[in-house]
């Protein structure tokens, strides 16, 4: 038999609380609706969602059943768990005489009237308090897990994208770095220019003076 961790009771558990639920809310919509075929034929599949959905209730019961007994658990866990079996009973008897008065008047083919409806909708919302408590199990207690994750903190990866954390270090690197070599490229600019400016400062070198013989015209060098 394939292995389910910790048990099925997960498993069945989803049949359940769709079917039953979407039993409720289609069963209120044609009870709505005036006579018609569409309400006949929303009657049909309210009957056979129902049927199913306790099908699948009893499977889920049993194996609830089986996990309340055999999962680890502490003082706190066990609270919680002992409320969520006895809404999940509550539950489980108020559907099972709601099918069994479903399958009476569809034998005998009479209308279901607004006592059936209320009920089975007092039902579903009892389902969903059960479906709620239920979740309650496994995340916040972690009944029923084997490992838990432990938190890595920043810098931790995903294979679909880069570090968390890193990312940010990596763009303030790259900013510094850019910055950097801006400033870099701004000091040569202004040395740049300060020595073009030195060179056009320094004036050219005076030619050496030098003397006449006696006698030799005065001329300009």
């Amino acid at each position: 038999m394939i292995e389910i961790i910790p048990n099925w009771h997960p498993v069945f558990v989803h049949f359940t609380v769709a079917l039953l639920i979407i039993s409720a809310a289609i069963h209120l919509l044609s009870y709505v609706l005036p006579k018609s075929e569409l309400a006949d034929q929303l009657t049909i599949v309210v009957r056979w969602n129902l049927r199913l959905g306790m099908g699948f209730t009893l499977l889920t019961i049993a194996a609830g059943w089986y996990a309340f007994n055999t999962v680890a658990h502490d003082a706190p866990s066990h609270i919680a768990m002992t409320e969520h079996r006895n809404w999940a009973m509550a539950t489980f008897a108020l559907l099972l005489g709601i099918a069994g008065w479903e399958y009476y008047l569809s034998r005998h083919r009479r209308d279901k009237g607004w006592l059936f409806t209320a009920l089975l909708v007092i039902a579903a919302g009892l389902l969903l308090s059960t479906a709620w408590h239920g979740g309650e199990l496994v995340y916040r207690y972690g009944l029923g897990v084997m490992s838990l994750p432990k938190a890595e903190g920043p810098g931790h990866t995903h294979d679909y994208g880069s570090e968390h954390g890193d990312m940010d270090m990596h763009d303030e690197d790259e900013h510094a770095h850019s910055h950097d070599d801006a400033t870099h490229d701004e000091h040569d600019a202004e040395s740049g220019h300060t020595t073009s400016s030195a060179k056009r400062t320094v004036s050219a070198p005076k030619k050496a003076g030098h003397t006449h013989a006696p006698g030799t015209p005065h001329h300009n060098d």
